[in-house]
């Protein structure tokens, strides 16, 4: 396969969870979490069978917690994953630890299985071919440095054709701050085009100085559905570090899979945009 050219970025609708595709017009793909949706019935194995995909070259584990994860049974079972990143630090036991008091739901039980008994790391698969236009920088806090899901959230950082997207799980306000120690990370944030809200775009989430170095923001992404929490009413605090641009046919700065439904990037080298 030949270098891509454009890509494209699809962050679909799974409620109150998380699911994105990256695709490359050679037809590499990197899946970040595997949320399904319990009220269409979508499911993201199944959704990519529908393409006529049956491989992809990279899953991403961004956060341990169920709603990351409840699609990995249909993923699993119907798509071959070559590659799987995540935050190696967390090992099933740790998980299931973390989680002694809500349990660990069948997703992420899947999930650690195939981290475990399958990705083993003996390098037989090739590399992701994203050569060209992508490179990738992944960002995460070590088991016990905190000791909290949502604080060892797998923060990856994109750069597709020039424009800086990063994802951050379920990162709070604490692993934000602990994260801005590190001079690798402060340097990204001005490069970042493209937030993925952190956690659903609750309250929890908003860390002021991070967001303050990121200035050239143009829109943010808010993956939920209807409001479960007043701590999810944050988007004036996102529209404020935003530039905003155009979405279909409006100026927007802060975008939700609860209203929008689907929301796709494109990334080429004639430009880039929502859609």
């Amino acid at each position: 396969m030949g270098s891509p050219k454009t890509m494209k970025l699809e962050i679909f609708d799974v409620e109150h969870g998380a699911c994105s595709l990256l695709t490359a017009d050679n037809s590499s793909r990197m899946m970040f979490d595997c949320g399904h949706n319990a009220s269409t019935g979508w499911k993201p194995g199944t959704h990519l069978r529908k393409q006529n995909v049956t491989k992809l070259e990279m899953f991403v584990a961004t956060n341990y917690d169920e709603d990351h994860a409840s699609g990995a049974n249909d993923l699993f079972d119907n798509i071959d994953v070559k590659w799987l990143w995540r935050n190696k630090s967390v090992d099933s036991k740790i998980i299931s630890h973390l989680k002694s008091t809500s349990g660990v739901g069948p997703g992420i039980e899947r999930l650690f299985k195939e981290a475990e008994e399958t990705f083993t790391g003996d390098g037989s698969s090739p590399r992701p071919d994203f050569q060209g236009l992508l490179t990738r920088k992944a960002f995460r806090h070590e088991y016990p440095t905190f000791e909290d899901e949502n604080n060892l959230s797998f923060v990856i950082f994109l750069d597709c054709n020039g424009i800086g997207v990063l994802f951050t799980g379920d990162l709070e306000k604490a692993g934000w701050q602990e994260m801005l120690k590190q001079d690798d990370f402060r340097k990204i944030l001005p490069r970042v085009n493209v937030l993925m809200a952190p956690h659903h775009g609750r309250e929890s989430g908003c860390c002021e100085d991070s967001m303050k170095l990121m200035s050239n923001l143009f829109y943010v992404v808010v993956s939920d559905k209807g409001y479960q929490y007043d701590t999810q009413k944050t988007l004036p605090f996102y529209r404020r570090f935003t530039n905003g641009g155009p979405f279909r046919g409006e100026n927007r700065h802060v975008l939700t899979t609860r209203n929008d439904g689907k929301i796709t990037f494109n990334f080429s080298a004639n430009g880039w945009g929502p859609e």
